[in-house]
């Protein structure tokens, strides 16, 4: 990093009034990013092509194909009623459960997914730790997305959309995250029986709404039943359950 003259002199004397382990945290910081690499032409194009690959797998319901476009083992979809759904298994079994997805005998086929196959523009910076890509969707919200280089080339690895109403109360994908590791550690998958009776899955994890102006969730249990939860939000990216009622599985 190089710096000249009056900013130099400006830098330094503005560190010299900081303590030093501040100091140090400020220097690493301003490394870190001046050593971040820039995308190639080619990274934007191939992150522009997952984006459009994803909506052809997800509107032609190819689901293993889907979830090969998340970073193995670690990368995740997440939304207000679907959760955080991590892992290959898990984003197979979500696009399965997708409406246009479910077919009954003797009906209509279900209208196709708004878009169609088409994906959205994305908006690329780079990152750190590879690259944020935001997707306006109009009246349906927006798409924030994680990309990770794997050696298989550009994958999600994560990807949260936001309706309207939870850009309106503050939410976004790093606030949802935060609400979901809070929930706790015991949180589990939920079902429900689709119009021909076959289950599948519907949230992973804490299902979050807003409601009344409230951050509400709905933290889906391993053991069946969930607790109704009431989010109060401290600080940027922390929050806090202010309030928190068990409802028990019912029986069948």
């Amino acid at each position: 990093m190089r710096m000249f003259g009056y900013a130099y002199v400006a830098m330094r004397i503005s560190l010299s009034r900081l303590p030093a382990s501040l100091v140090v945290v400020l220097l690493f910081s301003i490394t870190a990013i001046s050593q971040t690499p820039a995308l190639t032409t080619d990274d934007t194009n191939a992150i522009q092509a997952l984006v459009t690959g994803y909506a052809q797998a997800l509107s032609a319901c190819r689901a293993e194909e889907y979830a090969d476009l998340f970073a193995p083992n670690t990368g995740y979809f997440a939304s207000g009623i679907r959760g955080r759904v991590v892992g290959r298994d898990l984003l197979i079994a979500l696009v399965q459960s997708e409406r246009q997805c479910i077919t009954t005998q003797g009906a209509a086929a279900p209208a196709p997914r708004p878009g169609g196959g088409t994906g959205p523009k994305v908006n690329i910076e780079v990152t750190a730790t590879g690259a944020r890509g935001i997707a306006d969707l109009g009246a349906a919200g927006q798409y924030q997305d994680e990309y990770v280089k794997t050696p298989k080339g550009w994958r999600f690895a994560s990807r949260t959309v936001l309706t309207p109403a939870e850009k309106a109360a503050g939410l976004d994908a790093v606030e949802m995250l935060a609400i979901q590791r809070i929930a706790g550690a015991d949180l589990g998958d939920y079902y429900v029986p689709d119009q021909n009776g076959v289950k599948r899955l519907r949230t992973s994890g804490v299902a979050i709404a807003v409601t009344g102006g409230a951050i509400t969730g709905h933290a889906y249990l391993k053991t069946g039943g969930y607790y109704d939860d009431v989010y109060e939000k401290i600080a940027p990216g922390q929050w806090r359950i202010k309030s928190r009622t068990l409802v028990p599985a019912t029986t069948p």
